[in-house]
């Protein structure tokens, strides 16, 4: 008796559910709901794919219905992709979507510029169009597209071996190639776009001119190789947000949500024996290590002078230099993943009114920001030396650790160093170094006219602005007589400059 029962309940349940609509579903009645009416892909270059955007499609109704159709209005020509619940295609037929449900559509794009326009850049658009044969709806979807030069190295079309740089002392060659001499001067007509190492041949200089753009592929910068020069002839803007006469080195990836990722692109890399280098006005940002030098050149002349520049969010170093020759001024590097200048085996550096700091915040750091040694350590607990010179006039020397400043030597190479009318953070809580010899802040023969971690009042270091304020501790204290400008133009004050890149104001009035 008790199985009879169980069966009729069984056949009551299916006959019940056969006569319910709840699995069915009309189609839609221009009652869908969008999280955006207009999806912005941001821009991209020309033939390089652009992320993945998505919106929801919502039905906010007590009732199941189905979308009869789902199309771009460009159609199968369209160059934007769609990929509806899970689906990739162009249209789409009969997508249910339950009661107080919703949906999500991705989108992707990759247009070529030359089949559209004969323009720098344009504004790329389409439709998706929902039931459109019925009550239509849609989402605007818009991208802007930019035409550039873009570099890379050969394939061979038999073997599909990529064209390498074979680099003295690397065991594995570099996929890059040597720009020929059609291609050594940058100019600001259209962005550049290099994928690999583009090197600057022996005995060459690659020339860039104010206002270009240079980007990078993951895993990709520029080198120059032995004897070969390297000119950002950078000039200063009339604007300072858009900064259209400075030259800017980044990642190829244009949306918003890169424009601060660190590690993008390698760097650049001046090898040794390249010579003669010269870079002002220029921001390098998102690099693995924004400028890397292996050595000298030999000469009593500075084998890279940089001025006017910033090198922010670095992974791994700012500046990185090996028995380099460098001369620095209004030079300002922020945000590196180890130190934001490193200075070992030896070298002559000339730094005045310079920014060094270290806000780092995408993992933990134990590097100081500026980091001096007269050698480096190798293989089995050696090391190698050489001698060092290191001057620091008026330079800011700070960040978001207690110490900011390490000093490291050996006694078989000299090691000379100074510091003066500079502020710096070595707050030594615990008196690790009270006893060394290194850090004597009272001889007034390495550190002269000294501030200790008072506060510089920076406007937004963790964003990478370094302007300081008025009533900051760097301001009027640099050393006179003085003459010239600030990174932005400010002409120092004649009597009571400030220490650091950037003369002082009234963050109420700047921009």
């Amino acid at each position: 008796m008790r199985y009879l029962s169980t069966l009729v309940l069984l056949l009551i349940v299916v006959l019940w559910s056969s006569c319910r609509n709840d699995f069915e579903s009309g189609p839609s009645t221009g009652n869908l709901q969008f999280s955006t009416d207009t999806l912005f892909l941001d821009t991209v270059f020309t033939n390089i794919g652009s992320s993945t955007y998505r919106f929801k499609v919502y039905n906010r109704t007590d009732d199941d219905f189905t979308i009869p159709s789902i199309a771009l209005e460009r159609g199968e020509s369209s160059n934007y992709r769609l990929n509806v619940d899970g689906i990739p295609g162009k249209s789409f037929q009969n997508i249910q979507i339950l009661a107080k449900d919703s949906i999500f559509v991705f989108v992707e794009t990759t247009t070529d510029i030359t089949q559209q326009t004969g323009d720098l850049e344009f504004l790329y658009t389409d439709r998706v169009l929902f039931d459109p044969t019925g009550i239509q709806q849609d989402v605007d979807l818009v991208t802007l597209v930019k035409d550039a030069v873009f570099l890379f190295p050969d394939r061979d079309e038999m073997t599909g071996e990529i064209e390498t740089l074979p680099i003295e002392g690397i065991e594995t060659p570099l996929e890059g190639f040597f720009l020929d001499d059609t291609e050594l001067t940058f100019t600001a007509e259209k962005p550049y776009v290099i994928y690999g190492y583009a090197a600057i041949p022996p005995d060459r200089t690659l020339t860039i001119e104010a206002g270009a753009r240079i980007h990078f592929h993951a895993e990709s910068g520029i080198i120059a190789a032995n004897n070969a020069t390297l000119l950002v002839n950078g000039a200063l803007s009339t604007d300072p947000v858009a900064m259209e006469n400075e030259v800017i080195f980044e990642g190829d990836r244009l949306e918003p949500g890169f424009s601060e990722i660190p590690g993008q692109w390698n760097g650049i890399w001046l090898t040794a024996g390249s010579t003669g280098h010269i870079i002002n006005h220029a921001t390098i940002k998102n690099a693995v290590q924004g400028i890397r030098m292996d050595a000298n050149d030999g000469g009593t002349d500075p084998t890279l002078t940089i001025t006017n520049t910033q090198i922010y969010n670095s992974s791994l170093f700012g500046l990185v230099s090996l028995t380099g020759n460098i001369t620095g001024e209004n030079l300002v590097i922020n945000n590196s993943g180890i130190s934001s200048v490193r200075l070992s085996l030896g070298g002559t550096y000339n730094f005045n009114h310079c920014t060094f700091t270290n806000y780092w915040n995408n993992s933990f750091r134990d590097s100081p920001t500026v980091f001096v040694e007269n050698f480096l350590e190798i293989e089995n607990g050696q090391a190698l030396a050489a001698d060092l010179t290191a001057n620091f006039t008026d330079c800011i020397i700070y960040g978001n650790e207690n110490l900011e400043l390490t000093l490291r030597k050996v006694d078989n190479a000299t090691f000379n160093y100074n510091f003066k009318n500079s502020l710096i953070r070595f707050n030594d809580v615990n008196g690790v170094f009270d006893d060394d010899a290194l850090y004597d802040f009272t001889d007034n023969n390495i550190f002269e006219n000294i501030i200790l971690n008072e506060e510089p009042e920076f406007k937004a270091p963790f964003d990478n602005k370094l302007n300081i304020g008025e009533t900051s501790a760097a301001n009027g204290q640099a050393s006179t007589p003085t003459s010239g400008s600030d990174i932005l133009g400010t002409p120092r004050d004649l009597t009571a400059p400030d220490i650091g890149a950037y003369e002082s104001v009234s963050f109420d009035i700047q921009n």
